[in-house]
């Protein structure tokens, strides 16, 4: 179908199109943010919100967990508009968590949240392997657990801070990052095997199965060596 190739070409490209907020190093290195113009500032925290999904380099390696979480929803239902509703609902819910606490209104720990992360993506790789279809109860789950998650999130944005002159503009621009990045992930994997195996009889033994349990053994090794490690 002409539509549904014209489609796919859009959705190859879009990757490409967010690579410039891959350029550069930590955007704010060596930065006084408090000295932020408007658009330095929504540029900045754009970047980095895309960074902590794809990281550039080890050292800046914050959203790993975040992409096995988003690739473990991936897997179970590799359809786009299920998939993207389900990131949309997560991050929504992040947004809620990271703004109060970004806001000073709610803490935690990060010895607590960390551990909280892995399981929540060890509960939805296990998920997958127990259910057979994506259940109606899955958008609820994903957005109780982006609550958590943007308790995650808000210790990246606790060691940088946020400009007091751009608050709003800043932790809006952060989020609108971290969906971006969200987006990229979804529809990489969807060009690699969602569009073409997601109805072959073969997907779930094949695809499915193997990488909801290799996704279930990182963040079990993660849930043990946060808590004892």
């Amino acid at each position: 179908m002409p539509s549904f190739r014209l489609f796919r070409r859009a959705a190859g490209l879009l990757p490409l199109l967010l690579l410039p907020l891959l350029a550069g190093a930590h955007p704010f290195s060596n930065v006084d943010i408090s000295r932020l113009s408007a658009p330095q500032a929504v540029w900045g925290y754009l970047q980095l919100g895309f960074q902590h999904i794809i990281p550039l380099s080890a050292d800046m390696a914050w959203g790993l967990d975040h992409i096995l979480f988003i690739v473990s929803l991936f897997v179970l239902e590799p359809r786009l508009k299920p998939v993207l509703l389900q990131a949309t609902a997560f991050t929504l819910a992040h947004s809620i968590t990271l703004g109060l606490a970004a806001a000073g209104l709610i803490s935690a720990p990060a010895a607590v949240v960390e551990p909280l992360i892995a399981l929540s993506i060890l509960f939805v790789a296990l998920e997958n392997l127990i259910t057979d279809r994506l259940r109606p109860w899955r958008l609820a789950v994903v957005f109780g657990f982006g609550l958590l998650h943007g308790l995650g999130f808000a210790g990246i944005l606790r060691d940088i801070g946020l400009p007091r002159h751009l608050f709003f503009e800043a932790l809006l621009s952060f989020n609108l990052g971290v969906e971006l990045g969200q987006v990229a992930i979804i529809l990489l994997c969807w060009l690699a095997v969602g569009w073409w195996s997601a109805r072959q009889p073969w997907y779930r033994p094949r695809v499915m199965v193997p990488a909801s349990v290799v996704i279930a053994l990182v963040a079990g090794w993660w849930t043990v060596e946060r808590v004892f490690l």
